[in-house]
């Protein structure tokens, strides 16, 4: 095996590179979609069937299917309708679909905001009646008591799951390689392998650079839940 091509500048450079864009995808499509999740976990608890339903076949679909379908889905395929691409030069936000960050991010977006929605929503569902009891007792009406008392509760609950989601969300990542033009972690390694004929080396050192953001964000993950579920532990004799 021949390690001192990896650690050459210019290889180096290019999985800085590739890890840049890894941590943007990972990190923002989180974000975003953290902030879709909420909501369209309080549209799955609705009594509303037509909001809970739309919602619902929505998130059945996203987890239903490969992430990598998403992705060419909507980089192959709706990038490619004719109006889509009429619109590519004036009108927002189809002048984005022409970039390939913008069409991995929007998948990734939607693909974790359809299995967080899910969590959140059987969160909210499962907490306890003594809770909103005496939540309504002290005359909260139904908006506040779900500001105040069962989302925070709710997210407390699912942060274990959710933590196994950002882990997931990461690996995902990985598929941003298969999108012309853009150089994720895994396109990284490609390259070098493409280059050099190194498929050990270059694949081993991505994964390594994985397993070290695996375990720094299972790291937070469990201070986040020492922090807010540390209720829950067993007190010590």
């Amino acid at each position: 095996m021949n390690w001192s091509v990896i650690f050459e500048p210019d290889t180096l450079a290019l999985y800085m590179q590739g890890l840049a864009v890894t941590l943007q995808l990972t990190l923002i499509s989180l974000a975003i979609g953290a902030v879709l999740a909420l909501l369209m976990a309080l549209a799955l608890v609705s009594r509303s069937a037509p909001i809970r339903l739309p919602v619902a076949a929505f998130t059945y679909f996203m987890r239903g299917t490969p992430l990598l379908i998403q992705v060419y889905l909507i980089y192959y395929g709706f990038a490619q309708l004719e109006w889509v691409q009429a619109r590519w030069d004036t009108v927002w936000p189809w002048t984005q679909f022409k970039e390939p960050f913008f069409c991995a991010l929007l998948s990734f977006s939607l693909n974790t905001a359809a299995y967080t929605a899910e969590m959140l929503a059987g969160a909210i569902r499962e907490t306890h009646k003594g809770e909103v009891e005496a939540a309504r007792a002290m005359g909260m009406g139904r908006w506040q008591l779900m500001r105040r008392i069962v989302l925070p509760s709710a997210i407390r609950r699912m942060l274990p799951a959710y933590g196994n989601e950002v882990v997931m969300m990461l690996h995902s990542s990985s598929l941003a390689s298969t999108v012309p033009a853009l150089l994720d972690l895994t396109g990284a390694a490609s390259r070098v392998y493409s280059d050099f004929y190194l498929p050990f080396e270059a694949y081993l050192f991505a994964a390594a650079i994985y397993l070290c953001i695996t375990f720094s964000l299972i790291g937070g993950c469990r201070l986040l839940e020492r922090r807010y579920l540390g209720y829950l532990a067993p007190r010590k004799a």
